[in-house]
């Protein structure tokens, strides 16, 4: 080789050992610190433990409602769901005291997340009738009290009639709702 030749490929491997480290210092530059990895890492375990808090609040306030109502939705059937709580709506009416006359049922509209609408006629003492109420919500049912109608029983002193109207909401759709 040549002084010429040789002088060439040392300013080539100048110029190549030059530019290599232009390129890579400028991403070095460019590189965040190597901790901030893990400060990511911190956050994002950070943000998942306040979704876990946020969902084990709404888990335990839900097990709260359930057990203050009484209400499993996985032990509905849904075909089955309004002659259940019709037979629980008869069966505190009667443990409780309280005669009841004709059951009238009737399928409810659909657009109003319903399926279907109760009225009941009773009369009982008033103590009875009160824990009846009370009851109502808290057969383990949709059961929504939507009117109530009480008047004096003439022909026993202390006791009241009822009429009720009593409605079963479609808990499949009250869930797809916006307030689910």
């Amino acid at each position: 080789m040549t002084e010429r030749e040789q002088k060439t490929i040392r300013w080539g491997g100048a110029a190549i050992v030059l530019y290599l480290l232009l390129f890579f210092g400028v991403k070095a530059l460019k590189a965040p610190p190597t901790n901030a990895g893990y400060e990511q890492t911190a956050m994002s375990a950070n943000n998942l433990k306040i979704d876990f808090e946020h969902f084990e609040t709404r888990r335990l306030q839900y097990e709260k409602l359930n057990d203050t109502f009484k209400i499993h939705p996985e032990k509905w059937v849904r075909n089955t769901i309004v002659a259940d709580a019709s037979a629980a709506i008869q069966n505190a009416a009667t443990s409780g005291g309280i005669g009841l006359g004709p059951v009238r049922e009737s399928s409810a509209r659909a657009s109003a997340k319903e399926l279907a609408t109760m009225q009941l006629e009773g009369a009982g003492p008033v103590p009875a009738i009160m824990k009846f109420l009370h009851q109502v919500t808290t057969l383990g049912y949709p059961l929504v009290i939507d009117s109530l109608q009480i008047n004096p029983d003439n022909s026993r002193p202390g006791n009241i009639k009822i009429n009720l109207s009593i409605v079963v909401l479609d808990y499949e759709q009250w869930k797809k709702g916006p307030n689910a």
